[in-house]
């Protein structure tokens, strides 16, 4: 039972805190754009490169590692 003297405190002040961590997300905005996120994942990557003024033809960083050989060159090299 003597317990309970510091767990209801503790539920509480736990429970006043995230009701103030909730409220500050909603003063700062943080639940605006709802459908951002979901629309986003529909969008083409060349919507994307229209968008940053890339075009398809711009040359583009080589790759830090070379590509892979097929199964048939790495055995015929042994």
């Amino acid at each position: 039972m003597s317990s309970l003297v510091f767990l209801v405190p503790l539920a509480l002040l736990l429970g006043a805190s995230a009701l103030a961590a909730f409220l500050w997300s909603l003063k700062s905005g943080q639940y605006e754009d709802l459908d951002g996120a979901a629309e986003r994942i529909l969008l083409d990557d060349k919507d994307d490169r229209i968008a940053t003024g890339e075009r398809d033809g711009a040359a583009r960083p080589e790759p830090s590692a070379p590509p892979m050989k097929g199964r048939d060159e790495a055995v015929s090299r042994r």
